[in-house]
């Protein structure tokens, strides 16, 4: 978890974690049954092999806290129940998530064959068929410790088409309504699994199919989703294979023997647990927080402000002073905060470390971002001026003064050429650019990860943003909201009512709007810029045709003769003032991309208005249609808008490094 100073709130270090999912053939299947001993002893040993190194990995980084690693299973009796045992054995904390709420999730997986023994089961009671009563005593007593994170916002549907299929087992339109729904739950159940996952364990024949949500489809969206899967052969268990494409799949069966391939775990664990690159033992405790902006590095700012809003007075204060991290959950957070307590059902504890392990460090990089941005940009554009006002300056004297004088404005112009050679180290040593690009990261994706930590829902591991460069943002924020991860909590229709008012309320709407003034603030911006640039081209053209009909009127004799000689230094003055200036505007357009931005700032309020539109329309429609899965999509829709748009704007800033302007 972050901790925030007060004086100064850096970002500490996450406790970082390894999050192992499991899924696997229910114990009835006739592979699994005969294996199960030998599937059990190497899914115990590989467990040791993943909590070990685990260990090894974060000791030999240094600086981190141990890790912990955390499993996730469905609780389906067999392989799941299995893998819970041996992890609760080794200390592991468990969630479950489940696909319905827990009493009808067991009365499911307890596998009753008759109608009585269903009801029995949801009553808490036992179930006259022993079989049935074992597999409910062990996933009660399963359930019992661990975390649940309940999918309950159907079970009235689900429990009735199950009656209708117990009452009559015969009829196989009855059978098949059942069985299409209960795996679609299965199927959402275990994305969610899959979303909030390092690595999979799939303990599987390698050739049975299975419905949606059974072992096959698990793996297969595991690898889809860019999460690599360790695969045990239910056959032959002696070993287990990494997986990492679902291409792997085809043939699967034709493999050698498995092997203990501790080589793959080790890499697997050391890709979820430590960041790539220096950035995080750079940032960590050396990156300073600043209570407000900096007058002196407003240059970019004020270009935005002066012609993105002529109408406002231009030289107006453009100080900013940024949200403490200490203050946003009683400040801009508020409202969100409230909201998220007033969801029904909502786990207590969940809004509370939204407040404190999500909006501080989004306050803190937020003022850190929004201040290297000023130091960034605003340097670049006054490297701009200072290059335009040191061309002019160095030449001033000669409509002003004689030749005698010119080493005053020579030192002008030397004074000037040094403030750039200044920014221009400042900027590298300091690395403004890259420090910009890093902040930023972390605070959009903290910006909207309430939406999804509310939900339960999460960024697979696989679709994080990539590059060749550190990842330690991605790896900082993915750790942090690993550590809230699965809130325990049953999920309702109400609530997810509620939390689409939410996501419309505080994200989609406001997002939207902001992102359509913005667009409009740039392109205004960057038409003036262009105006005023066109018009000094005129006007230098102006002046040497002006100069020319001069020397043109003397030499024919209809001015007098010594008139060009009189003008020339004033004509030549502004000859080098006027495109110099203009050049230093179009150099400011070029470098802030303002019709660029103002692009991407239009498809992003596009796209969000096109969620405000599907939640209006999820609003509309009665409980019994809300579902996990269709609120859920909308909150993966903004999570994918808001990292779109981060990318497009790096791209546009990722090339253009500080540097002196020729």
């Amino acid at each position: 978890m972050p901790r925030l100073d007060t004086a100064d709130p850096g970002l500490a270090a996450p406790r970082v974690m390894v999050d192992v999912g499991i899924t696997g053939h229910r114990s009835n299947h006739p592979v699994f049954a005969p294996h199960r001993e030998a599937i059990a002893a190497v899914l115990q040993d590989l467990m040791r092999c993943l909590g070990k190194t685990a260990e090894r990995e974060v000791l030999h980084f240094g600086g981190l806290e141990p890790p912990v690693v955390r499993l996730h299973s469905l609780l389906a009796y067999g392989a799941d129940l299995m893998a819970v045992e041996a992890a609760l054995a080794q200390d592991w904390p468990v969630v479950a998530p489940l696909p319905f709420g827990q009493a009808l999730n067991l009365a499911i997986n307890a596998q009753p064959a008759s109608l009585p023994d269903m009801e029995a089961l949801l009553t808490g009671q036992p179930a006259t068929d022993p079989a049935a009563a074992s597999r409910a005593a062990e996933i009660a007593a399963a359930a019992a410790r661990v975390s649940l994170f309940e999918l309950a916002e159907q079970d009235d549907h689900v429990e009735a088409l199950l009656r209708a299929h117990l009452a009559a087992p015969e009829d196989a339109g009855a059978a098949l309504a059942y069985t299409a729904l209960a795996s679609d739950r299965a199927a959402m159940a275990a994305r969610v699994l899959i979303e909030h996952c390092d690595v999979l364990i799939g303990i599987w024949d390698g050739e049975t199919r299975g419905a949606i949500g059974g072992t096959r489809h698990t793996i297969e969206t595991a690898l889809d989703q860019g999460v690599p899967v360790i695969w045990i052969d239910a056959r032959n268990p002696q070993g287990w294979h990494v997986l990492r494409a679902s291409e792997e799949l085809a043939g699967l069966r034709r493999r050698s023997a498995p092997e203990r391939d501790e080589a793959g775990v080790a890499e697997l664990v050391r890709a979820a647990l430590l960041p790539t690159g220096d950035g995080w033992r750079n940032v960590k405790g050396h990156e300073r927080w600043h209570a407000g902006s900096n007058p002196f590095l407003q240059s970019y700012r004020r270009v935005e402000a002066v012609f993105g809003d002529p109408g406002k007075w231009p030289l107006r204060s453009l100080r900013q002073r940024y949200e403490h991290p200490d203050a946003i959950a009683a400040g801009s957070g508020g409202a969100l905060l409230a909201a998220a307590r007033a969801l029904p059902g909502v786990d207590p504890a969940l809004p509370e470390r939204i407040a404190r392990e999500v909006l501080r460090p989004f306050a803190w990089a937020d003022g850190v971002s929004t201040w290297l941005s000023d130091a960034y940009r605003g340097g670049m554009v006054l490297s701009f001026f200072l290059s335009a006002f040191a061309i002019v300056g160095g030449i001033a004297y000669l409509p002003f003064t004689s030749i005698d004088n010119k080493w005053a404005f020579a030192t002008f112009e030397f004074v000037l050429l040094a403030g750039i050679i200044a920014i221009f180290f400042a900027g590298k040593r300091l690395r403004w650019h890259e420090r910009w690009f890093e902040t930023r990261r972390v605070a959009e994706y903290f910006r909207h990860a309430h939406l999804l930590l509310l939900l339960g829902a999460a960024r697979a591991t696989g679709r994080w943003p990539r590059g060749s460069g550190d990842n330690w943002p991605e790896w900082f924020v993915r750790h942090v909201l690993r550590g809230i991860g699965l809130p325990q909590m049953r999920l309702t229709a109400p609530f997810l009512r509620q939390a689409l008012l939410l996501m419309r309320d505080h994200h989609a709407v406001p997002q939207r709007d902001y992102h359509r003034v913005k667009a409009a603030r740039l392109r205004r911006a960057q038409h003036n810029l262009d105006r005023l640039s066109e018009w000094l081209f005129v006007f230098a053209v102006l002046s040497v045709a002006t100069y020319l009909l001069i020397e043109l009127g003397a030499g024919l004799g209809w001015l007098a003769h010594d008139l060009p000689h009189k003008v020339a230094k004033a004509f030549t003055f502004v000859g080098v003032l006027l495109p110099t200036m203009g050049g230093a505007f179009a150099g400011v357009h070029y470098f802030g991309d303002f019709e660029r931005f103002a692009a991407i700032s239009d498809v992003t309020a596009e796209k969000l208005s096109d969620v405000a539109a599907r939640i209006e329309i999820l609003l509309a429609a009665p409980d019994s249609d809300l579902s996990y899965a269709g609120v859920s999509a909308l909150a993966h829709a903004v999570d994918e808008i808001v990292v779109a748009e981060i990318e497009n704007w790096q791209a546009v800033f990722g090339g253009k490094h500080i540097t002196v302007p020729v």
